[in-house]
C-alpha cells in the first residue's frame, strides 16, 4: 500500500532525511524505530505531505503522492496520530470525534463503535477537549483518526507519557485495529509490545533506514538493539 523510496528532506538548510526506505502492506503493522532526533516523525511528516521533501518517492497504490498537500493524502484513506495529540482544545469531544469523520458505508467506523471501543469518552462528549487527561486525548486522537476510516493508520509515539493502565488500553486497541485489517505504522519505545503486534521493523538512524527484519530477526540480534536503540 506505502512504499517510501530514498526519501530526502530539510529543515531550512539542515538536511534530515538522507535515504529513507519503508514500505507497509494492505493490513500490516509494521514499526519505525530509533532514538530521539534520528527522523522518525519528520519521516512520517513526510508521507503526510506536512513537510517538503527534496528526493525520493512516497508511493500510496503505486501513484507518487511527494508533494502532494496533506488533504489529498488522507483522502487516499491515511490517518494521522500526531506526537503530542493535538486534540483540538476549543471543541467538545463530541466536536473533535465527528469534526473529521467520513463514512465510507457497512462496517465503518462510526461514533458508536469509538465510544465502545473508548467507553471512559462517553461520559466527556460534550466537556471540552482541553480538560481531557493524557491518556483520554490519546484515545480522543485515536478514535478521531479511525473516524475517517483509513486504510492505513500512522500512531507517532503511541504510549509516549501515558499511564501503565492507559497504555495497556492502548496496545489492546493496537491489535484491534490490527485485527480490523487496517495497515500501520506505530513510532513507540516499548520493543516488547511492539515486537509482539508488528510483522515488521524499521530502524532509522541519522535519517536513513539501517535495518528492515521481522520481530524474530531483531530480537535475534540484541548487538543491533543496543547499537541503534541503547537496550
Amino acid at each position: 500500500m506505502l512504499e517510501v523510496r530514498a526519501l530526502q528532506a530539510f529543515y531550512g538548510a539542515s538536511q534530515v532525511l538522507f535515504g529513507v526506505d519503508l514500505e507497509v502492506g494492505a493490513g500490516e503493522v509494521v514499526t519505525l524505530l530509533g532514538r530521539n532526533g534520528m527522523g522518525k516523525t519528520t519521516t512520517l511528516n513526510a508521507v503526510m505531505g506536512l513537510i517538503e521533501t527534496s528526493s525520493g518517492e512516497v508511493r500510496i497504490d503505486g501513484e507518487d503522492v511527494r508533494g502532494w498537500p496533506t488533504y489529498r493524502i488522507a483522502r487516499l484513506g491515511v490517518g494521522l496520530v500526531p506526537e503530542g495529540r493535538q486534540v483540538f482544545p476549543n471543541l467538545s469531544v463530541r466536536e473533535n470525534l465527528i469534526a473529521t469523520e467520513r463514512a465510507v458505508g457497512k462496517g465503518a467506523w462510526e461514533l458508536p463503535r469509538i465510544l465502545n471501543l473508548f467507553p471512559s469518552l462517553t461520559p466527556r462528549l460534550d466537556q471540552s477537549a482541553s480538560i481531557l487527561s493524557g491518556g483520554e486525548q490519546q484515545m480522543l486522537a485515536i478514535g478521531r483518526a479511525l473516524l475517517t476510516n483509513p486504510r492505513l493508520l500512522i500512531l507517532d509515539e503511541a504510549t509516549e507519557g501515558l499511564a501503565p493502565l492507559v497504555r495497556e488500553k492502548i496496545w489492546k486497541v493496537v491489535r484491534t485495529i490490527k485485527d480490523a485489517g487496517i495497515a500501520t505504522i506505530i513510532v513507540d519505545k516499548n520493543i516488547a509490545k511492539l515486537t509482539q503486534v508488528a510483522d515488521r521493523h524499521y530502524i532509522l538512524e541519522k535519517g536513513q533506514t539501517v535495518f528492515c527484519g521481522s520481530s524474530v530477526s531483531l530480537a535475534k540480534d540484541p548487538d543491533l538493539l543496543q547499537r541503534y536503540l541503547g537496550i
